[in-house]
């Protein structure tokens, strides 16, 4: 597996290698040693996915403290413009986001780090998004930064929202506690 850090600070794209026969695919897409030598935490105790139609946009998610956590994600069917935003006020990427294409034929996953929000564009349908957390999901802490606060071009001119997600505070509006 080839690891390379991302512009934005403590995430990182995984590319794995994808082998594939006449029986289909194969992708391992988490190897401990390699992601303990980077420092990066294994300890996920928390998996769950989401399936997307084109056009849906989830987003921007994260944890606060006390129950921060690091992710693991990868398409596991479709395609998807993932998008990341450093919410970290002591990061020298603080304010900044990272979007990248991630979709089952490359295989390709993201280690996004704790204090970072994460959402995406669905690209390809149906999107399946496997998530693997460092943290158990605590509700009073599950909060988001508006999808169309801080500057990214989505590409969609009537995406399809959550209300929850439309109802997020904008970023600008948001102060840290990462």
């Amino acid at each position: 597996m080839q690891i390379n850090e991302l512009p934005l600070t403590g995430c990182f794209l995984l590319q794995p290698r994808v082998f594939q026969d006449i029986r289909g695919r194969f992708v391992k897409s988490l190897v401990a040693s390699q992601f303990k030598a980077l420092g990066l935490r294994t300890d996920f105790v928390e998996q769950y996915h989401s399936t997307s139609k084109t056009g849906v946009i989830r987003g921007m998610h994260f944890q606060a403290p006390p129950h921060e956590h690091a992710k693991l994600v990868y398409c596991a069917a479709g395609a998807i413009t993932d998008v990341m935003l450093d919410l970290r006020k002591h990061s020298p990427t603080f304010g900044q986001a990272f979007a990248l294409h991630l979709s089952a034929e490359s295989g390709h996953a993201l280690y996004i780090a704790a204090g970072v929000a994460h959402g995406f564009k669905a690209t390809e349908e149906p999107a399946l998004l496997i998530y693997n957390v460092t943290s158990e999901y605590a509700p009073e802490h599950d909060e988001g930064i508006r999808w169309d606060s801080f500057g990214f071009d989505w590409g969609l001119e009537t995406p399809v929202i959550s209300e929850r997600d439309r109802n997020f505070p904008a970023l600008a509006d948001f102060t840290s506690r990462f």
